[in-house]
């Protein structure tokens, strides 16, 4: 039997072009993970397909990525293939690993992969501390400012939270939340029920 597995890792990605190659490559059953991670190796989809591997089977894949992006776990996993009899064909990438050439190539191509991501992630770092040396920010830009931290604490003196809130255009949990980050015991105005039937 001919095993197919498709995988996106965002909702807003799509599988058609993956399940169409699966399709032409003569599938007998597909079976697909939608917006999950390849860093992660347990995956309904993927799951479901590994059980249903029987010894003789292929699982079949339009490209090596999608199956899973640790090289160790790949290499773990075509592994186990070996020891069951189950062989392992990537479309995209040509890896057959029925043959010899073929089972090198996967172990060349899942390398350069790993090799890639770790330099994206060095390069990543290397940015990251070449904005903090600079001063610049990087990361999620904060809801409030140390300065709006310190404001909306002599407004809160006078103001309910839910209005001090407003005021910047956050949820009042955000505002506590911000208070709290930069050392600011939050103290709230008792809101009356006048005050607070029209906040």
């Amino acid at each position: 039997m001919r095993i197919g597995y498709a995988r996106v890792s965002t909702d807003d990605q799509h599988l058609d072009l993956q399940i169409a190659a699966l399709e032409r490559a003569s599938c007998d059953r597909i079976f697909t993970d939608h917006g999950v991670s390849g860093a992660k190796f347990k995956r309904p989809g993927l799951d479901r397909a590994l059980r249903a591997l029987k010894k003789g089977d292929t699982l079949i894949v339009w490209r090596l990525d999608r199956l899973g992006r640790s090289l160790l776990k790949l290499i773990e996993l075509t592994a186990r293939f070996a020891k069951k009899g189950i062989h392992f064909i990537s479309l995209m990438d040509t890896i057959d690993t029925t043959t010899p050439m073929g089972s090198f190539y996967f172990h060349l191509v899942a390398a350069f992969s790993q090799l890639e991501r770790e330099m994206i992630g060095e390069r990543t770092r290397a940015g990251i501390a070449a904005a903090r040396a600079k001063g610049r920010p990087h990361g999620r830009r904060r809801a409030l400012t140390d300065e709006q931290c310190r404001e909306a604490q002599r407004l809160l003196r006078e103001l309910p939270r839910k209005v001090v809130a407003q005021r910047y255009e956050i949820h009042p949990q955000t505002l506590t939340r911000s208070l709290i980050r930069v050392g600011i015991v939050p103290v709230y105005r008792r809101e009356s029920p006048v005050a607070a039937s029209h906040s």
